[in-house]
């Protein structure tokens, strides 16, 4: 059984740890609850969030959050923090497959993320470092560009209103908008960034403090089993080395570790390791300044992102080119407790090979660290109540891409487990809900796929 490693990497986020990081709520588990939600990552804390706010004219349940290692310490503590909705890339993928009206759902459910992020952080202070700003993809390859381009027309020309809103920049004057050198083309779109980690301490601590929420870190969960005990109300048992603990219903806010606990979502969701870094700009470096957020891309897998942040460092994560074709090494795989020699060397100079006046600012690399995130099989997240059960939900399977679609999935999850309503019922985008054909063993694997069609590319990139 795959479990969180005891000893993951240190992301950035991750230097100022909060009162909370390592926090029990008790010295023993309670023996019963109404809710056990296992993961105290983005996922669990928003379900719990949006549960203790539907909570207004009713009843409010008892709460307990486990978490295997400390609070956030998964993929949330781990990524760049980039709130950027996605409103022509894998969009136009999803308009082909699932049709325009189903494509369009998702893309201003992720669209509305940025906005709505703003609103809570504002309306409750929460110091994140929380920013609206522009995302820049750019196009590093003429041929993949040309194929975007045609794709992005296509969403506006069927009146997918955040595809509408994003503004195509053509060479050369990609180039000059974006400071990248070498851009083939440019998309701009409203996008965000913050702190994740403190975000999250945030929601776990006003949970807490609701007095209906209980939090054991370094608890990890070893199954779920049903109770042998017809009578009872609390139909789920939950294991773990600290003792056991009877639930009403189960949340599993577990992401890339979810076939440990589910073992029908094997094919489903897969673990995949990432790497991201951060990059210290020296003061007087005479670099322009980045104000925001970017996608380098060069195929539809070889991409990298940049966050810059208020202190003028730089998070970038990425680096798949310099380890994708061993697939042992990022594939299938739940360790975060090292990073992969190749990827910590990629981001060196990074600054400087890639942007226009950066050549002589002496960026450098302070800090690479890895994460798992859940890769779901068709590159959607599951969420829903688990097929086949009843009292058991999922949230997982995010692909990479949870910043701008856990919160508001979050919040429809919490009408489901709270108020006994269907997927239907939530209004959330109706590609998401967890079917059980979408746990099928698959012949097609479109991450995997991707990669054979551009394998010669990525070596290219690999000795660059």
């Amino acid at each position: 059984m795959s479990v969180p490693l005891t000893n993951g990497t240190t992301s950035f986020w991750r230097t100022e740890p909060d009162e909370l990081d390592s926090f029990r709520s008790s010295e023993t588990l309670p023996d019963s609850c109404d809710i056990v939600v296992i993961g105290a990552g983005y996922a669990g804390s928003s379900v719990v969030h949006h549960i203790l706010q539907g909570c207004s004219d009713k009843a409010t349940p008892s709460i307990l959050i486990l978490e295997a290692r400390q609070a956030c310490s998964g993929a949330t503590g781990r990524n760049g923090g980039h709130m950027k909705p996605d409103p022509y890339n894998s969009i136009s993928r999803l308009a082909a497959e699932h049709g325009i009206e189903a494509a369009r759902e998702v893309a201003e459910f992720e669209a509305s993320h940025v906005t709505t992020i703003k609103d809570v952080v504002d309306r409750e202070g929460i110091e994140c470092e929380y920013v609206v700003t522009n995302a820049i993809d750019v196009q590093l390859n003429a041929d993949h560009c040309k194929t975007m381009k045609a794709n992005y027309d296509h969403l506006v020309h069927e009146g997918c209103r955040p595809t509408q809103d994003t503004e195509f920049v053509a060479k050369p004057g990609a180039e000059q908008r974006s400071g990248v050198i070498g851009a083939e083309g440019c998309f701009i779109y409203p996008a965000g960034h913050m702190w994740p980690y403190k975000f999250v301490l945030h929601l776990l601590r006003r949970a807490l403090a609701s007095g209906h929420v209980t939090l054991h870190t370094h608890t990890p969960v070893v199954n779920v089993e049903r109770s042998t005990k017809s009578y009872s109300s609390h139909s789920w048992i939950v294991n773990t080395p600290r003792g056991r603990v009877a639930a009403r219903k189960v949340v599993y806010a577990t992401n890339g570790y979810t076939p440990s606990l589910l073992p029908q979502y094997r094919d489903a969701i897969v673990p995949v390791r990432g790497t991201c870094s951060r990059i210290v700009v020296p003061k007087n470096s005479g670099a322009p300044r980045l104000t925001s957020t970017y996608t380098i891309r060069w195929n539809t897998w070889d991409y990298d992102y940049l966050v810059p942040r208020e202190d003028g460092s730089i998070v970038v994560g990425g680096a798949r080119s310099s380890f994708v074709h061993r697939l042992g090494d990022w594939y299938n795989v739940t360790d975060d407790g090292q990073v992969l020699e190749s990827a910590a060397k990629y981001f060196d100079g990074y600054m400087q090979r890639t942007f226009s006046g950066w050549e002589d600012s002496g960026a450098y690399t302070d800090r690479v660290w890895t994460g798992i995130m859940g890769y779901s099989m068709d590159g959607l997240p599951h969420v829903g109540a688990v097929p086949g059960t009843q009292g058991k939900f999922i949230m997982a399977g995010f692909t990479g891409h949870g910043m701008p679609q856990i919160f508001l999935s979050a919040a429809g999850l919490a009408q489901m487990v709270l108020n006994d309503i269907s997927f239907e019922q939530t209004k959330l985008p109706r590609l998401f809900k967890a079917r059980a054909e979408r746990l099928f063993r698959r012949e097609e694997n479109r991450h995997l796929d991707a990669l054979n069609l551009t394998s010669r590319e990525s070596e290219t990139r690999a000795r660059l």
